[in-house]
């Protein structure tokens, strides 16, 4: 959070989850990197393991309560109790000690481990990602023993991409931010009005700058507003007569605050939470703009400037594609999809593969919150990695799901799978396994260093396939960490319509793929979209909302989700798709 604006700074929040899991999956990683007891690497990699399972505050938990837990013995209890009370470990404090500040940020790069940063650093004495890159530059990396000219390109794209993405956040790590930033300005006495504006308003996916406008009863207080605001860059913060900048020193997050009258605050609001080319689009005969008439009378609200050019309210996700204006000007803006008009949750992970929660954990919570369906979709038997399903672990899981179909209906789980796609576009497992379940989910994970002309066609061969029902996360992006594979949006998107494959918008915020900037083309193709959490735990499903956000970005209405029908509906689809296809 923003070093807890609302609370004293003499009072340590208390260790969340999140942070406990990133402070032993850290230990191990160190542990990897400086070649220690491989048990003891094991024995804090299934901490991580345990406590991703649970759902309740770990600080809350007593000792006693932790060493009860399958896989935490008496020592790694006390290992998370010092680490709850002290913010760190005895072993993590020794690890990080003894390994350059740089080599403990290299063990973020993207597609190299721990073992290969050792090889680096002690073989060549780098310590520092620039280090790194200089390295791959003059052709080093490529003559270590394990690495090759292919291993030293791989990680030469990872460090350019990384650096891209420096002083960015997922829309996800930035609202937290942006929302206690804003509550701190609004309840400043001095306040008569402030709003969130820029990219965290229109909801883009990734987050550089926080925009901020506000207007004080008494201009002459300015820039007085941020002299106690915590968590700041000292050296970054620069103030102006009417804006006031500064960096997050956490993470490197720049922040705008802009002063304007209160008389014509609605109009800036307006202006700086639009894209500017879609303020200039002329909206009429008469070649009137958007931005025009922002600039023009001063307004009590944004919906007095659209309603002067004969327009509705047009809502600042929306606020990027000229199609939106004409539909506006016709009087057909949809209705957006909301969280409430989803029906069920479909694209889970459990136990069965690398799920942190069992089937039946999953299926339970998933009913609590009110969804009428489940799709089960653990990981095929060519994921190894992620302890994929052999074919009589397959038959194991529909029966419970079966059993579970009894106990908790009229609640349904269907019987689903993330079926890899193969090098060749073929789906995993053979024709009579894949017509056991009930929908499929067609997704790549491996090989993914491939051109536009490759992946398209792996991705067009897969859709063409009778069994896919669902391709997921098209481009296997990662946000600010991956590069996702290049395809050719319009043929993919054309091989769904043409098949009747759904598409999916996975709503993990480190994937948000489909991009939204493709749901326009998808909708008007004809193809549905399911909001996917892909979740590998039940607080996975809390993601489902992002996707609604970039899924609302892209003009999905309730009637092209598939997860908006109803459990008697899906269920229809599914086989009425597998008759259609003869399986």
């Amino acid at each position: 959070m923003f070093l807890s604006l609302s609370e004293s700074l003499s009072q340590p929040a208390p260790v969340e989850n999140k942070d406990l899991i990133r402070m032993f999956r850290l230990t191990a990683s160190l542990m990897e990197l400086h070649d220690e007891n491989p048990f003891k690497i094991k024995s804090y990699t299934n901490a991580v393991m345990v406590l991703e399972r649970l759902e309740s505050p770990i600080h809350q938990m007593s000792q006693a309560q932790l060493e009860k837990l399958d896989g935490i013995g008496k020592g790694m209890a006390a290992k998370i109790m010092e680490a709850i009370q002290t913010g760190t470990h005895t072993d993590l404090n020794r690890l990080l000690e003894t390994t350059p500040e740089g080599v403990v940020l290299m063990l973020n790069i993207k597609g190299i481990g721990p073992k290969k940063i050792r090889t680096i650093w002690k073989e060549l004495g780098v310590e520092t990602a620039e280090g790194l890159r200089e390295a791959c530059e003059r052709n080093e990396l490529s003559k270590l023993k394990g690495f090759g000219a292919k291993t030293q390109e791989t990680i030469l794209q990872a460090l350019q991409y990384s650096e891209a993405s420096k002083g960015k956040l997922l829309w996800a790590e930035a609202e937290p931010l942006a929302l206690d930033l804003l509550s701190y300005l609004k309840n400043r006495p001095e306040t008569t009005a402030a709003e969130v504006v820029g990219d965290f308003r229109r909801n883009l996916e990734t987050v550089d700058t926080l925009q901020y406008l506000v207007s004080l009863q008494n201009d002459s207080t300015w820039p007085g507003v941020f002299e106690d605001l915590p968590g700041i860059s000292a050296q970054e913060m620069v103030s102006g007569p009417f804006v006031w900048r500064g960096v997050l020193s956490e993470s490197s997050l720049k922040l705008e605050v802009r002063l304007v009258p209160e008389r014509r605050f609605a109009n800036q609001v307006l202006l700086y939470s639009a894209h500017p080319a879609w303020l200039t689009q002329p909206v009429n005969e008469a070649g009137d703009t958007l931005m025009a008439e922002a600039y023009g009378e001063p307004a009590a609200s944004e919906e007095e400037i659209f309603g002067r050019l004969q327009l509705p309210f047009i809502a600042p996700e929306l606020r990027e594609s000229a199609r939106v204006l004409e539909l506006a000007k016709a009087n057909q803006l949809p209705s957006l999809l909301t969280d409430q008009d989803l029906k069920g949750i479909l694209h889970n992970h459990s136990t069965y593969s690398d799920g942190a929660h069992t089937l039946e954990q999953m299926a339970v919570h998933c009913k609590q919150l009110g969804f009428e369906y489940l799709g089960m979709c653990d990981h095929s038997k060519s994921a190894f990695y992620a302890n994929g399903l052999q074919e009589f672990r397959v038959r194991e899981q529909q029966k419970e799901i079966d059993r579970l179909n009894q106990e908790l209906g009229p609640f349904r789980i269907f019987k689903g799978i993330e079926s890899d796609i193969l090098a060749d576009g073929s789906l995993d497992y053979d024709n009579d396994v894949l017509a056991s379940f009930d929908f499929i989910v067609a997704s790549i994970h491996s090989n993914l260093k491939m051109d536009v002309i490759k992946a398209t066609d792996r991705l067009v061969n897969a859709i063409q396939n009778p069994y896919t029902t669902i391709l997921g996360h098209p481009t296997g992006r990662l946000l600010l960490r991956r590069e996702g594979y290049p395809i050719d949006h319009k043929a993919v998107i054309d091989a769904c319509a043409e098949n009747q494959v759904i598409i999916e918008i996975n709503a993990n915020p480190w994937r948000l793929d489909l991009d939204w900037r493709w749901v326009e083309y998808a909708l008007s193709q004809n193809v549905l979209l399911s909001i996917n959490p892909d979740a590998h735990s039940m607080r996975g499903y809390d993601d489902m909302r992002y996707g609604v956000l970039v899924g609302r970005k892209g003009g999905l209405i309730p009637e092209m989700t598939f997860n908006a029908k109803s459990r008697e509906e899906v269920a229809a689809y599914f086989a009425d798709r597998k008759k259609a296809k003869g399986i």
